[in-house]
């Protein structure tokens, strides 16, 4: 049982036949596209929303914006891709510079994600050994 296989260049077009067992000519051919490597921006807007994470709207996946207003660059969110907590920031009436348990109910610390959290309601939890 033979394969036919069609391997495009710019410039040439040929057809090949190769055995069906051949599977390391066929992976060859036929590899994976690669994931970009470029960072996630945060915040992001897609549509008229602001995002501060990744998100997984219209996707099965997390993904992001590779622009600041989204412009079709985007890339599968990966776990060195959470939002980054911004110190300073404002919450009451202190300026914050790391992570707080001040007004968590559940006595756990967290971090705004942007300089103004009284304003923006922005944040997210920091790690527990914090």
């Amino acid at each position: 049982m033979e394969l036919q296989v069609i391997v495009l260049s710019e410039t040439t077009q040929t057809q090949k036949s190769i055995p069906f067992v051949s599977l390391p000519y066929i992976w060859h051919v036929f590899s994976f596209p690669v994931i970009s490597r470029q960072p996630c921006v945060f915040p992001f807007t897609y549509g008229d929303v602001v995002y501060y994470s990744c998100i997984s709207i219209h996707s099965d996946f997390d993904w992001c914006s590779l622009d600041q207003i989204f412009r079709g660059r985007w890339r599968y969110c990966t776990a060195d891709d959470p939002p980054q907590c911004l110190f300073p920031f404002i919450f009451r009436d202190k300026l914050i510079f790391e992570c707080t348990k001040e007004g968590y109910i559940l006595d756990r610390s967290w971090c705004s994600l942007t300089f103004n959290y009284n304003k923006d309601r922005k944040w997210k939890q920091c790690s527990p050994l914090k």
